[in-house]
C-alpha cells in the first residue's frame, strides 16, 4: 500500500542522510550560496529508485497511485525543495507520454527514465509566459519528420536532461488545434541543432538548473511526436490536472521541515528569564501551523486518490487544490518566519541558515504549473453551472451520481487504478468530460476550464466542437465537494491526519478535526468563540508540551476576508 512505500523510502532518506551527507543542512546550505547544482543528492535519490516511481507501471515502472508519488515528493521535499524540484521534474516532462504516447514511444522513454535518464517539460516562452496558445516555437512538417525552430525558455532542467518534451506550433496560425507535444532526444539531434540558454539566478531553487532551450533548424523524426498532430494542447492540459497535484506535495514537505525547525526551537530558547514554548503567542502559530498541515495535507491525498476515483471532475479538483494549498502553507510560513525572529533571515548560523533557504524556495511553488490567480479563475469558471436555489436542477432533483462506495477518494486505502490514456479526440456518449466517477486517472482527463479555456493562460485554447471534453457535471457540484459539509467530510473521513496514513486510528483525530475546520472558518472570516482557537491551543499541547503559566489567548476577531 502507498503508506509501506513512502515509509520504507523515508527510512532509507533516513539512512542516506547524515549530516555531512548530500541532503545536509551544510552541505545544501553550501550549494545554495554557490548557486550549484545538488548532483550528489539527485544521484542518491536515483541509486535508491525513485526514478522507477516516475515511471507508469504499464511500462515496468512503479508508478500505480498517485498517492504514492505524492508521499515520495513530499518525503524529499521535507529534505530539501530545490533537490525536490530538480528531481521530481522527470515526471512532469514524462507525464504527457505516459498520457498520450505511443506504447513503444511510451516503453522506450520507461527504459531511459529507470535508468536514469532526466526529462524537462517545456511550456513557457520568454516573450508569452504561460499563454500557450501565443507560443512562438515552431515544427514544420519535412520529409521524414519536422523541422523545430524557436526557443522555450525557464525551463527546469533545459541544461540538464536528456530527453525534452515541448509544445509546439504545427499550424501557422495556432488554434486549438494548430499546437502538437514532441519528445525530442538531444542525443539524436545535429550538431547545432540546439543550445542551452543561460541559467537563470532566481530568489529561491537557486542551485536547480532554470535556464532554456533554442533550437535551430533541429529535425526530428515523426517518431517524436507524441499523441496525433494537433492534439498538443489537449495532452497538456490533461497532464497540467496530474501536475498540479504533485507539486503540493513540494508544500507539505515545506511545512513539515518549517514544524522541525520551530519546535526544537520554541522547546529551547530562553528568552526573559522565560522558555518560548510557554508563551501563548508562540504557542497559538504552531497550533495554527500543525492544523494547516492537516488540513492541506488532507486536500492534497484526496485530490490525488480523485485522479483515480473522480477523474470526471479533476479539473476542478486539481485547480483548488493548487489555488490552496501553497497559499495556505505560505501564510504558516510567514508566520514561523516571525516567531523564529532574525533567524528566520539568516542565511547561516542557525541551522546553517535551513529554514531562510526552505522560506526562499517555497515561494516559487504557488507559481508552478498555474499560478494562484490562474488556477483560481479555473475555479471560478466551473461555478455557472452549479445550480441555484430554486432553480431547473433544484426543483428536479438533478444531483451528479455519486463515486462508487468501494472506489471514494475520501475513504483512506480506497483502491488506486493504474494509469489509463483516453484517445484525445474521442468524447463519451453524452459529449461530458471522462468516463463515469471510479474511472482511472488519465482514461478521461477533462479540459481545464469552461468553454476550452488553456490553462496556465485563461485564453481560449481546446474548443469543445474539437472533442476536448467538459469536466463540470450538468446537474449540480461534484459528489464530495459540497461546500457546507466538504471539509467536516474530508478530514473525518481521513482521521484528521496527515496523509498516506492508510486510514490508521489517531487518538487525537477529533482535535485535529476541530483545529482544521477552526482554521477554514477563520479564514473565511468568519467570527468565532475562543472554543475555536482552543483547539489549536491543545494542538500546541501535543507539539510543544503542556502549557506552563501560559494564559490562553483571546480568540481572535473577524478576520479579514477570505485570504
Amino acid at each position: 500500500m502507498s503508506h509501506v512505500a513512502v515509509t520504507a523510502f523515508d527510512t532509507l532518506l533516513d539512512g542516506a542522510d547524515p549530516a555531512s551527507g548530500p541532503f545536509g543542512a551544510a552541505v545544501n546550505a553550501e550549494l545554495d550560496r554557490r548557486e550549484d547544482f545538488p548532483a550528489e543528492a539527485c544521484a542518491a535519490l536515483d541509486s535508491l529508485g525513485l526514478p522507477a516511481h516516475y515511471v507508469d507501471a504499464r511500462y515496468g515502472g512503479r508508478l500505480r497511485d498517485m498517492p504514492e508519488l505524492v508521499g515520495l515528493q513530499r518525503a524529499v521535499a521535507r529534505r530539501d525543495l530545490t533537490v525536490a524540484v530538480a528531481h521530481g521534474k522527470t515526471f512532469l516532462g514524462a507525464a504527457p507520454v505516459w498520457l498520450a504516447g505511443r506504447p513503444d514511444q511510451a516503453a522506450r522513454l520507461a527504459g531511459a527514465v529507470r535508468g536514469g535518464a532526466v526529462v524537462s517539460w517545456a511550456l513557457t516562452e520568454r516573450d508569452h509566459g504561460g499563454d500557450l496558445l501565443a507560443g512562438g516555437l515552431t515544427a514544420r512538417p519535412v520529409s521524414g519528420g519536422w523541422r523545430l525552430d524557436g526557443e522555450k525558455w525557464l525551463i527546469n532542467n533545459a541544461g540538464r536532461s536528456r530527453y525534452v518534451c515541448l509544445l509546439a506550433r504545427t499550424r501557422e496560425g495556432g488554434g486549438p488545434r494548430g499546437f502538437s507535444v514532441f519528445l525530442v532526444d538531444k542525443d539524436r539531434l545535429a550538431p547545432g541543432a540546439y543550445r542551452v540558454l543561460p541559467k537563470v539566478r532566481t530568489h529561491g531553487i537557486r542551485g536547480a538548473d532554470i535556464s532554456g532551450i533554442a533550437f535551430d533548424g533541429a529535425v526530428v523524426g515523426d517518431d517524436s511526436l507524441v499523441g496525433a498532430e494537433g492534439t498538443g494542447l489537449d495532452t497538456v492540459l490533461r497532464t497540467l490536472q496530474l501536475t498540479r497535484v504533485l507539486c503540493t506535495a513540494l508544500s507539505l514537505g515545506a511545512l513539515d521541515h518549517a514544524l522541525d525547525i520551530a519546535v526544537p526551537y520554541a522547546r529551547g530558547r530562553n528568552l526573559y528569564g522565560r522558555d518560548l514554548a510557554t508563551l501563548p503567542r508562540v504557542r497559538r502559530v504552531l497550533g495554527e501551523a500543525a492544523a494547516a498541515l492537516d488540513v492541506a495535507g488532507t486536500v492534497v491525498d484526496v485530490a490525488a486518490r480523485a485522479i483515480h476515483t473522480l477523474t470526471p471532475e479533476l479539473a476542478l479538483v486539481s485547480a483548488v487544490t493548487k489555488a490552496l494549498v501553497p497559499n495556505l502553507v505560505q501564510d504558516a510560513l510567514d508566520r514561523i518566519t516571525e516567531l523564529l525572529g532574525v533567524r528566520g533571515f539568516l542565511s547561516e548560523g542557525f541551522l546553517d541558515g535551513s529554514f531562510a533557504k526552505l522560506e526562499r524556495d517555497h515561494r516559487i511553488v504557488a507559481v508552478f504549473d498555474g499560478s494562484t490567480a490562474v488556477t483560481r479563475n479555473l475555479a471560478v469558471d466551473h461555478f455557472p453551472p452549479w445550480p441555484a436555489p430554486g432553480g431547473r436542477a433544484a426543483r428536479t432533483g438533478r444531483r451528479c451520481p455519486p463515486p462508487s462506495p468501494d472506489r471514494c477518494p475520501l475513504r483512506p486505502g480506497a483502491t488506486a487504478p493504474p494509469l489509463r490514456r483516453r484517445h484525445p479526440r474521442r468524447t463519451p456518449p453524452g459529449g461530458r468530460g471522462g468516463g463515469p466517477p471510479g474511472g482511472p486517472p488519465g482514461a478521461a482527463l477533462p479540459g481545464d476550464g469552461r468553454d476550452g479555456r488553456a490553462a496556465g493562460s485563461g485564453d481560449p485554447g481546446g474548443a469543445p466542437e474539437h472533442g476536448v471534453p467538459r469536466p463540470h457535471p450538468q446537474g449540480g457540484p461534484p459528489a464530495g465537494l459540497r461546500p457546507g459539509r466538504a471539509l467536516r467530510t474530508l478530514l473525518r473521513r481521513s482521521g484528521g491526519a496527515a496523509p498516506l496514513d492508510a486510514g490508521a486510528a489517531h487518538p487525537d483525530a477529533d482535535l485535529r478535526l476541530r483545529a482544521g475546520l477552526a482554521l477554514v472558518l477563520d479564514r473565511l472570516g468568519l467570527p468565532g468563540g475562543a472554543h475555536r482557537s482552543e483547539a489549536h491551543d491543545r494542538l500546541a499541547d501535543g507539539l510543544l508540551g503542556p502549557a506552563r503559566h501560559a494564559p490562553v489567548l483571546p480568540a481572535p476577531r473577524f478576520r479579514e476576508g477570505v485570504r
